[in-house]
């Protein structure tokens, strides 16, 4: 493992882009071209004339997912699933005190996947057997989310206090559930947008932080709470359900699992209010939904 150290600091598109460039450095690889196409969890930057994806984490402190997901690459790989595949280079990288991955960048077709895509792809992934010495977590669902809620500048002292009891009331109600379906490896943010339909045609599996063993209904609550918030039609939803063999919004569990999504999708988003006004106005807009339960959900999607 390579390591370049700096002092912790804030994690902004201009950090992320300095982090990239010492990157580059450390590794050889040409930066001058690079294009910064996600800022959330990671920042992911492209390398056009590398054809390499770099991911950034935010800090060190999740260097055992960063761990995790070169691992999970090498048994999707060795599984026959199509996913994701890291470079030759040492993985992962620490710069500026951030682990750092680079991946093969996947020819995209620019079609986008669909749902039916999605539900044969975690069918086929919850199939399978997870290998002894994988050792993946067991799933913690709302991992992370108090830490954002603690670090976050941005929210008063009442709003940092509700959003904490919002977590530990949801956690209890989770860790109450009766699950119907097996546990299995999960993907853990299992949405069309961590699939790409590669210029071939096939459906590329992508993004594997999250990767957990545990419940096949935390994946599939997944599509389902983007369903309810309109971001797709009820036909979609059911060629999902359908071709899964199971409908999670069926489950009298479901509910928690959406409540639950819904705490996720908004302290995720809260991370990077300072970098665009109308990701705080969604934030801010997210937040008086979560304290009005009943209150129609008008979500834009980020």
């Amino acid at each position: 493992m390579t390591v370049s150290h700096t002092p912790s600091i804030p994690f902004t598109s201009v950090e992320a882009l300095t982090t990239l460039q010492e990157t580059c450095e450390l590794a050889g690889l040409a930066g001058q071209d690079a294009r910064l196409v996600r800022l959330g969890e990671n920042a992911l930057f492209v390398l056009p004339a590398e054809q390499i994806v770099v991911r950034i984490a935010r800090n060190v402190e999740v260097l055992d997912d960063v761990h995790k997901e070169v691992a999970v690459s090498a048994w999707l790989a060795d599984a026959g699933i199509p996913a994701a595949r890291t470079t030759a280079h040492p993985q992962p990288l620490i710069v500026r005190n951030r682990p750092v991955t680079l991946w093969e960048l996947i020819p995209d077709s620019s079609s986008p996947a669909s749902l039916h895509d999605l539900a044969c792809v975690l069918r086929e992934l919850h199939d399978l057997a997870v290998p002894a010495d994988l050792a993946l977590p067991r799933m913690e669902i709302l991992s992370r989310v108090s830490e954002r809620i603690n670090a976050a500048p941005i929210l008063t002292e009442e709003d940092r206090e509700f959003l904490l009891a919002r977590h530990r009331e949801l956690q209890n109600a989770y860790d109450a559930l009766t699950f119907p379906l097996k546990p299995c490896a999960v993907h853990g943010d299992a949405h069309s947008d961590n699939l790409i339909k590669a210029v071939d045609g096939s459906i590329i599996l992508i993004d594997f932080e999250r990767f957990a063993f545990g419940p096949p209904e935390t994946d599939l609550a997944v599509t389902a709470i983007e369903h309810t918030l309109g971001w797709g039609t009820r036909a979609e939803y059911d060629q999902f359900a359908e071709c899964y063999g199971f409908d999670v919004m069926a489950w009298e569990g479901y509910s928690i699992l959406r409540e639950i999504n819904e705490l996720k999708m908004t302290t995720w988003l809260m991370q990077n209010v300072d970098e665009d006004a109308a990701i705080a106005q969604e934030f801010h807009n997210r937040m008086s939904s979560l304290r009005a339960p009943d209150m129609p959900r008008r979500w834009r999607a980020f």
